[in-house]
């Protein structure tokens, strides 16, 4: 998985992550900055999910995305 992809275009991508994950705040987004790491942790925060189903989660997202 590429995902300097998503930290390269961070301001158009947000708006498909805040579709997906519709609890994450604008503020969460500008935390988050396109950081894979930061993104998991807070969608297991958000989302009560255990690390793996959030990154499985993200992984599914991303593999749907027409890049």
């Amino acid at each position: 998985m590429d995902w300097n992809r998503v930290e390269g275009n961070w301001k158009q991508v947000k708006g498909k992550i805040k579709e997906q994950w519709g609890k994450l705040t604008d503020d969460d987004l500008d935390v988050i900055d396109g950081k894979r790491d930061q993104l998991e942790g807070k969608i297991q925060e958000r989302y009560g999910y255990e690390k793996d189903r959030a990154r499985k989660d993200i992984d599914d997202w991303y593999g749907r995305q027409n890049w």
